[in-house]
This record gives C-alpha cells, sequence and structure tokens, in this order.
C-alpha cells in the first residue's frame, strides 16, 4: 500500500540558498533539516539576475527552467545548451556553476540527490500517460493547473506547482494533464 501525500505550492516554506544569493521554495525531502542531512531533495528557486549556484559537494543535481526565457550554465568552464522551459540538464553537486539569464528572471525545479544513497529518474510528460513504478519514492511536480492523477480508484487534483508524492508505490498511475507534469523516480541503494 502507497503512503500518499498531497503537497501544496501554497504551504513551501522558503529557504535562504546555501551561497546566501536567492532563495528556494523547499517542495520535499527524505529527511534532514536545512541544507545538510538529506538524501534527496525537490524544490523552486526564483533566479532574479546571472551569477553563481550554490555547491553540494557528495549529490547530483537535475534542474529545469519553469518559466521565463530559460538560461545556459558554465559548468565547471565548459558551457551548456541554451536551457529553455522544461527541459531538464543533469550536473555534478561539487561543480563550480554559473548561470547566464537568456532574458530576464527565470522559476526553475531542482532535484538535488545523493548518489550513492538514492538512484534517481527525471522525466517530464503531458498529456495522458499510464505510468508504473518499483521506485520507493514517486513525486509527481505539476508544472500545470488542472493536473489529475489516479491511483486506484481514487483521484487526486493538483494545482500549478503542486506535487504528490508517493512512498512504497507499487500500483499504476494514469495521469491525466492539459499542460505538463514531472515524474520523479527515488530508488534507494
Amino acid at each position: 500500500m502507497s503512503d500518499l501525500k498531497v503537497l501544496r505550492a501554497a504551504d513551501y516554506p522558503r529557504m535562504p540558498w546555501k551561497n546566501g544569493g536567492g532563495s528556494t521554495e523547499e517542495i520535499t525531502r527524505d529527511a534532514g533539516t536545512g541544507l545538510d542531512g538529506f538524501g534527496w531533495r525537490l524544490s523552486i528557486a526564483d533566479i532574479a539576475e546571472s551569477g553563481g549556484f550554490s555547491t553540494f559537494a557528495g549529490y547530483e543535481r537535475v534542474i529545469s527552467v519553469l518559466q521565463g526565457d530559460g538560461m545556459s550554465l558554465s559548468v565547471d568552464g565548459q558551457v551548456t545548451r541554451p536551457l529553455h522551459p522544461l527541459d531538464p540538464f543533469a550536473f555534478n553537486g561539487e561543480s563550480h556553476v554559473h548561470c547566464t539569464l537568456l532574458g530576464g528572471p527565470i522559476r526553475d525545479f531542482n532535484l538535488i540527490y545523493a548518489p550513492q544513497r538514492y538512484r534517481a529518474r527525471v522525466q517530464w510528460m503531458g498529456g495522458q500517460q499510464r505510468f508504473f513504478s518499483e521506485a520507493g519514492t514517486v513525486l509527481v511536480f505539476s508544472a500545470a493547473p488542472g493536473l489529475a492523477i489516479k491511483i486506484g480508484e481514487s483521484t487526486v487534483g493538483l494545482g500549478l506547482y503542486d506535487c504528490l508524492q508517493l512512498s512504497g508505490n507499487t500500483e499504476l498511475l494514469d495521469i491525466s494533464t492539459h499542460g505538463q507534469c514531472c515524474v520523479i523516480e527515488l530508488t534507494a541503494h
């Protein structure tokens, strides 16, 4: 049986960036407090200007632009392709990363996880989908209002930036949306 939590965007706590350059809305995490002790953490950040990213030694990161024109990153001196909305990009949390905004402020979506503790899979999808996962934790993040998720006989509705967290999931999910959502699977080693 799944442990199901619906996380509402209006309730996400805001916390400062590790480097002090801005703030993040924390969606959820597996454990710990502040910026320490977690195996994985999901968040939304507002980036108002180009600048450096915080480092997270021992972690991997997957970032996607949610709103705005996008950004390019310099990761350890190598410039990435332009990152536009809902285009995920993975990099090492220990890397020196500088962001250049492509047309003004953006909002982004971040998964930070410890690869020695978890295997992670991130997929953006839209429309009608059927989804099955054997992962210990499945997160469904809504990037559009009106996301409906059917789990067994129950239906859960998500608004913009709400998130569904399932632990111990062994059931088939039916995802129906007029927009995009992100499905994150996290499996403990």
